[in-house]
């Protein structure tokens, strides 16, 4: 779960971006609170939730951290990165590609800030 400062906003962004991963349109849900959060589910048992902060701060990024999306190809991992940037995110790091790691070979990676400033990226391991 990450927070978001504007509902609408995120909902247009996510809605797009997790759509190439091939999750469908957020659904809306209404905590106790009041505050609205959108879940998104892969069908799989893996959902992604984005909220209003209950607290009624504003949301913020958390340092360190990232949320990262599994992609079934390199190509997937290039076309969810240059849809969030096109959906109004912000490509960070070195651009999408291949990163050499000792103990996992190579993996490809793409790492972006949703509008809200969250980090996320996409990820391929190989084989």
């Amino acid at each position: 779960m990450i927070g978001s400062n504007d509902i609408e906003r995120s909902k247009r962004f996510y809605d797009t971006v997790l759509g190439t991963l091939g999750a469908g349109e957020g659904t809306r849900n209404i905590a106790d609170s009041g505050h609205t959060r959108l879940i998104y589910n892969d069908g799989a048992g893996t959902n992604f939730i984005v909220s209003e902060p209950i607290n009624d701060e504003p949301a913020s990024v958390a340092n360190g951290s990232t949320v990262a999306f599994s992609c079934d190809s390199p190509g997937q991992v290039k076309l969810l990165h240059d849809t969030a940037v096109a959906a109004g995110g912000t490509s960070i790091e070195a651009p999408p590609g291949p990163r050499e790691t000792a103990s996992m070979g190579t993996i490809e990676l793409a790492y972006f800030r949703d509008p809200d400033g969250n980090k996320l990226c996409g990820i391929h391991f190989p084989a």
